[in-house]
């Protein structure tokens, strides 16, 4: 496979298509185009697959799985795994082209990488401690990669399914079909892994999501998206009966209590809400403060977001990145109009970026402020630099508050007295709790606690009795 990193010389980086070992171009020579979001500009192309590349996968995988080349042995399964943790790591070059292709912070590429690699090392690390003697792979498990977090996700889905013993097809946002096909060829490069044990298709459409998710030969899916797009994806599913693992998106939200150190606690909500450009689940989009501290607050976070530097991620200094592309701008942009017509008041209004990054998908962030807990920007939601503050007056208020918050996603505590934080962790109907911090690759966010996964584990890729 060529130019799966970033060359240096300006050539066009290009991605083929992974199908029963072989590396290949799209049925029909399709190609689609990699964007830079930070210009606009084109870094390369992919193999822009469709139906019939996907079927080619599908097959390659159940000919993988009824071979029996990865159930038979644990031990080599988790020596397979650690083999291609170790090959992740040693790719200095893998960061940047997560910049270059998704945007992100260079940082927060290098902190997404490690996350991976810990994940997959965590799934070795499970079989190396023995799994149950009558536990058999479920079979074929198709991958739908987001754009946000992909090498993260993918990591997550995708370890967990070869510790089990399972075959895998992996399907890619076009957004970032080159990072998606460097990390998977690091894997194929790991002797030992039989051909068609794990295959990548690219597109620009949705014929070969379509193919994965309607066959009866793929027996467990595995999506992280919109909520909207799950709820078509299980209908279209059923009459094959698979499984389903969903990853959907939802919001986060943070309190903060009178008795923390709210200019501190300010810098570390306003770090976490433009991680990603705010473009995932764990950004905390709504911050509720106790009224005793809310202008407080209020100013704090306003300074914080107005010192972030908006700027290319490879770039020294940057605070946030680009949006992942042009639509997402646009959507972004209509959205927190919408959201500053219905608040109480506009603290900081974000704008798109001009000068040298007009031609990138920039937009600064916002906050806005409400006199109690509502949130302007439901029932819509915002994936990018968006914060709404709100207040309450006693922590039932912030309890019911957080609790009524649609798709709840996470909940960051933040407080001093420790009785608090354990009443309000068991109180809080959320994916994950965090106390006095907000990481964006913690419980309720891309991955687990030291690589485990919120939306997958091993157990998942286990046939269960009757399947």
């Amino acid at each position: 496979m060529e130019a799966r990193a970033i060359d240096n010389a300006g050539r066009r980086l290009r991605a083929l298509n992974l199908v029963g070992g072989q590396w290949q171009g799209a049925s029909g020579a399709r190609e689609g185009d990699s964007i830079n979001p930070a210009n606009g500009r084109e870094i390369g192309s992919f193999a822009a697959g469709g139906a019939a590349d996907a079927r080619q996968a599908i097959d390659a995988a159940r000919r993988a799985f009824d071979a029996g080349g990865l159930s038979r042995d644990p031990a080599q399964r988790a020596a397979l795994l650690l083999r291609w943790a170790d090959r992740l790591e040693g790719r200095a070059d893998l960061a940047q082209l997560l910049t270059l292709e998704n945007g992100k912070v260079l940082a927060q590429s290098r902190q997404e990488i490690a996350a991976a690699v810990a994940c997959v090392r965590h799934c070795a690390g499970q079989l190396q401690h023995g799994v149950p003697p009558a536990a058999q792979p479920v079979g074929v498990v198709a991958i739908i990669v987001p754009w946000h977090a992909p090498v993260a996700s993918l990591a997550a889905w995708l370890a967990p399914a070869l510790a089990a013993g399972c075959a895998a097809v992996v399907k890619p946002a076009r957004q970032v079909a080159q990072v998606s096909a460097a990390v998977i060829a690091e894997l194929a490069a790991v002797e030992g892994l039989p051909a068609g044990a794990v295959n990548l298709v690219s597109e620009t459409g949705q014929e070969a999501a379509r193919e994965l998710v309607a066959s009866r030969q793929v027996d467990v899916l595995c999506f992280t998206g919109s909520q909207e797009t799950g709820r078509k994806m299980t209908v279209a599913a059923a009459p094959s009966a698979k499984k389903l693992l969903f990853d959907l998106t939802r919001k986060s939200c943070s309190l903060v209590f009178a008795d923390t150190d709210v200019q501190a606690v300010a810098a570390q909500l306003a770090a976490a809400a433009v991680v990603a450009s705010g473009q995932h689940s764990s950004a905390p989009r709504r911050i509720l403060v106790h009224a005793s501290c809310f202008d407080e607050a209020k100013a704090a976070l306003r300074r914080a977001l107005e010192q972030v530097v908006v700027g290319a991620g490879d770039r020294a200094g940057c605070g946030m990145g680009p949006l992942i592309d042009a639509p997402a701008l646009v959507a972004v942009g209509v959205r927190t109009e919408q959201a500053l017509a219905r608040c109480d008041e506009v603290v900081l209004h974000g704008r798109r970026a001009g000068g040298e990054l007009a031609d990138g998908y920039f937009l600064s962030p916002t906050l806005v402020a409400q006199r109690d807990c509502s949130d302007p920007s439901s029932p819509d939601e915002i994936y990018g630099p968006f914060v709404s503050l709100g207040r309450f007056e006693a922590d039932a208020e912030a309890l019911d508050c957080a609790n009524e918050m649609p798709m709840a996603r996470s909940v960051s505590v933040w407080t001093g007295d420790p009785a608090r934080a354990q009443r309000l962790a068991r109180a809080l109907r959320s994916g994950g709790v965090l106390i006095n911090r907000h990481d964006w690759l913690a419980p309720g966010g891309s991955m687990g606690r030291q690589g485990r996964q919120p939306f997958g584990g091993l157990a998942d890729f286990f046939a269960t009795p009757g399947h």
